[in-house]
């Protein structure tokens, strides 16, 4: 073997050795980039839900009681994501908990300028939606259920309920049937304490949350405006906020 070709071997040695240095340097990099995109996600993840619970243990409840925390968290995690969207344009959050009972006050409307229970009040499910509790939820027309997640307040007018709320859904698939079903906030009369003590539960709608007469104008005034309403249910998938309709 002559001289130049163990010179030229070398040579090609020394290439293939800071080839294989600079490939696995690059490798690590990607590695350490992974990691470090997986650490800010989680952080962040970890920020916001400091950022709900913080909100949620400073809510003032006024003379009210408060909504149950998991419920608050959904909705208040998909308020922040459609105030950031420009969907909603106040902060005025409605939420209703369809996991209780009809014969409680499971509405709540919340200042989240001030952080405070502004109102909570009797509110309807659909009547196939379930007796006393609400079981059954539907997006289809003429279904006479409920449908939940996310809704924004729009047009106030005067109707066969009177003054009502016309709500849009923002939820594909899921709640984006809510116009075309008639889906409203209106007053009814069988929404009141003594319907309750008469039947044992509260009335239904038609799939419509309907709340007390004596109300209802007090509540459109609060939430009007494109304001914020989130349906809770604990069937409603976890990854529903993925499917909000900007």
């Amino acid at each position: 073997m002559s001289r130049y070709t163990v010179f030229y071997k070398s040579i090609l040695a020394v290439i293939a050795v800071f080839a294989l240095f600079a490939f696995t340097k690059k490798l690590n990099n990607t590695s350490k980039k992974s990691i470090n995109k997986k650490e800010v996600v989680s952080v962040l993840k970890s920020s916001i839900d400091t950022k709900v619970e913080s909100v949620y243990n400073a809510l003032q409840a006024n003379e009210f009681e408060l909504p149950n925390e998991i419920c608050f968290e959904k909705a208040l995690k998909g308020f922040y994501s459609l105030k950031e969207r420009g969907v909603v344009k106040n902060n005025i959050l409605t939420l209703i908990d369809f996991s209780l009972s009809s014969n409680v006050k499971r509405l709540w409307i919340i200042d989240l300028s001030r952080n405070m229970v502004l109102f909570q009040t009797l509110v309807a499910h659909g009547r196939n939606t379930g007796e006393e509790f609400a079981t059954a939820f539907s997006n289809t027309p003429e279904s006479f259920k409920s449908s939940l997640g996310f809704y924004v307040t729009g047009e106030v007018y005067n109707g066969k309920h009177g003054v009502s709320l016309k709500l849009d859904g923002l939820e594909k698939g899921l709640n984006d049937n809510a116009r075309n079903r008639a889906v409203v906030l209106h007053g009814a009369d069988y929404v009141s304490e003594s319907f309750i003590k008469s039947y044992k539960r509260l009335g239904r709608s038609q799939g419509c949350p309907a709340v007390p007469v004596k109300y209802v104008s007090e509540i459109i005034e609060m939430i009007k405006g494109q304001s914020c309403l989130y349906i809770y249910h604990p069937s409603i998938s976890n990854s529903s906020l993925d499917d909000l309709i900007s």
